[in-house]
């Protein structure tokens, strides 16, 4: 798990290969005028989810993790305060594991929260499990889907 300002980016694109294209997307869109819903930049590959919604109490928040995709969420306007946990450190499965939407949910309790603000990034590996969308107020965010 990486928390960042979009600013800091640069150091993050060996780490992927589809990192520069992503970072490239966010820095150089504007990103407020996406429609809420899926935006495709290179086939399933790479895709970014523009979200605008009010936020969740911590005991709404369920930690999730994917397999076949890491997560760059963006925080666009509002606080989003993100659950996070190591999946290894997981114990209480709430799902099994949904191939089709690439997503799996735990009852386990994050082991840290992580006040994101707006400008500011939180990187998300398959071993990253996380709870998004905590917030007393409205949170508008991006967040790039990049294939493992």
């Amino acid at each position: 798990m990486i928390l960042d300002s979009l600013s800091q980016a640069d150091r993050y694109l060996g780490l992927h290969s589809l990192f520069p294209r992503a970072f490239g997307f966010l820095r150089n869109t504007d990103l407020k005028a996406l429609a809420p819903g899926k935006h495709v930049i290179q086939d399933e590959q790479l895709f970014v989810i523009a979200e605008a919604c009010a936020g969740r109490t911590r005991a709404e928040a369920k930690l999730e993790c994917h397999r076949r995709y890491i997560d760059i969420q963006l925080v666009l306007e509002g606080v989003d305060e993100m659950g996070w946990k190591p999946v290894a450190a997981c114990g209480d499965p709430a799902t099994d594991y949904d191939a089709a939407r690439d997503i799996r949910f735990f009852n386990d309790a994050p082991s840290s929260w992580i006040a994101t603000p707006p400008g500011s990034f939180c990187l998300f590996f398959p071993e990253d499990a996380h709870a998004p969308l905590v917030s007393g107020g409205l949170i508008r965010k991006v967040v790039m889907k990049i294939a493992v």
